[in-house]
């Protein structure tokens, strides 16, 4: 169950660069965090005025951190894209490799995606820096700096043979590359959200076990009661970057599996625990995992068909200097268009997951019938991320993947005072209360 994102995150949805990067796993913020009450009486907010102040501090000055590294971002892809200034970097560096058509290709991707990294780091650098402040970084500037080297590693090992692929196509046919290449997108989203867990999300974390245990033995239990069939709960070692509480679900098939941080359970009540993975489990239940494969599989195979569509434009391939689709030239431009259409897309893909994390949060009520501790799971959650509980509507419909605290907190008491709280209690353990 990530935080809520209080203000553009790792978790939230990046518009592509020029060449989008890989990151290590997010490390949403979060400081050691007082024990919370289960929940708030009648005459109590669930918030004090100074968690909430501190929440909405740490947003203000994340945000132009994070706000101005993707404007930033975004700027620079499309000065290379729709001027001729990508299509000369393209030239040059393809020069220093022999200058055939395959160095161009190549060197030319490798070119934008060091220039995209390079121009993301000093502000990635400042928003660390305003976590540390509020003590939420565990990870020194040492092992930051060789995350990013894996992102600019892992990122080259994947882009450059797609780059070769897609010059391939183009130059098979730079009007009607796009029909094999919508294909070949929508085959590759699925490999990648089958292989992730296995190959990429190793590289920035490790995962093991979690112990055999009366936690251990609940959880099983917990999702045998669901229905779910899980492979395993594995933990991972989040500490050695962040403080924050955490938990997800990734993987199809085989490789579907629960993931914890460590934080997580060395801060969280074992009950508290189980919400949170109820809640996973729930997304689970919910095929949320293949269903948001499928719809991405077929995202991008409609974002390859715009690509297309748009590359035979004459004026957009003069702007940038291309003499068509098959041009390696054309690169900066193909990667200025995909940002254009990640960054549109990119609040109703956001509208979409706040739903789907919403009816998750649902499912954990009714599995568990335990609101009272599900508000205080949120709560801790929140503490703990250091998170804008109220954040500006804007920027929740904007960037936000999850449901605000407060959000999340409402939907709870709201369904423990309507018909699901009565039905969740026909479904509960023998000797659980349903409060």
């Amino acid at each position: 169950m990530e935080p809520t994102p209080q203000t553009p995150s790792p978790h939230v949805p990046d518009p592509p660069s020029a060449t989008p990067a890989p990151a290590p796993p997010a490390t949403p913020t979060a400081t050691p965090p007082a024990t919370p009450t289960p929940t708030a009486t009648p005459t109590a907010p669930d918030f004090t005025p100074a968690e909430r102040a501190r929440g909405r501090a740490l947003r203000r000055a994340q945000l132009p951190w994070a706000l101005g590294g993707r404007l930033a971002d975004l700027a620079l892809t499309l000065l290379l894209g729709l001027t001729p200034v990508g299509a000369a970097l393209v030239t040059a560096t393809g020069r220093w490799f022999g200058g055939s058509r395959t160095a161009e290709v190549l060197a030319g991707a490798a070119a934008l995606v060091v220039l995209g990294q390079a121009l993301r780091l000093p502000f990635g650098a400042g928003a660390r820096s305003v976590r540390a402040r509020y003590g939420l970084v565990t990870q020194g500037w040492a092992g930051w700096a060789v995350d990013a080297a894996r992102s600019l590693g892992l990122t080259l090992v994947l882009v450059l043979p797609l780059g070769l692929g897609l010059f391939a196509l183009t130059g098979w046919s730079p009007r009607h590359w796009w029909l094999p290449a919508a294909g070949a997108a929508a085959l590759l989203t699925v490999a990648l959200s089958f292989l992730h867990p296995l190959l990429i999300e190793p590289v920035f974390n490790r995962f093991t076990p979690m112990p055999p245990g009366e936690l251990r033995t609940a959880l099983m239990a917990l999702a045998e009661r669901d229905g779910v069939r899980v492979r395993d709960v594995l933990v991972a070692d989040a500490s050695r970057r962040t403080t924050a509480l955490n938990a997800y679900v990734s993987g199809l098939g085989a490789t579907r599996r629960i993931v914890a941080y460590d934080t997580l359970l060395s801060t969280a009540a074992p009950r508290e625990v189980e919400l949170v993975v109820a809640h996973e489990l729930g997304h689970v239940k919910h095929r949320d995992v293949p269903v948001g494969t499928a719809l991405g599989a077929v995202g991008a195979a409609v974002a390859v068909a715009v690509l297309g569509l748009l590359s035979t434009w004459r004026p957009l391939l003069d702007v940038a200097g291309a003499s068509d689709a098959a041009d390696p030239r054309a690169l900066p431009l193909l990667a200025a268009l995909a940002a254009l259409l990640g960054a549109l897309s990119g609040p109703a893909q956001c509208a979409v997951s706040r739903r789907i994390e919403a009816r998750a949060d649902r499912h954990a009520l009714e599995l568990t019938g335990d609101p009272e501790q599900f508000v205080a799971m949120q709560r801790r959650l929140a503490l703990a991320n250091v998170s804008d509980v109220d954040p500006p509507r804007v920027l929740e419909l904007l960037f936000a993947t999850h449901p605000s605290a407060t959000r999340r907190i409402a939907a709870a008491r709201a369904w423990q005072a309507g018909p699901g709280r009565k039905a969740a209690a026909g479904r509960a353990m023998p000797g659980e209360s349903v409060v």
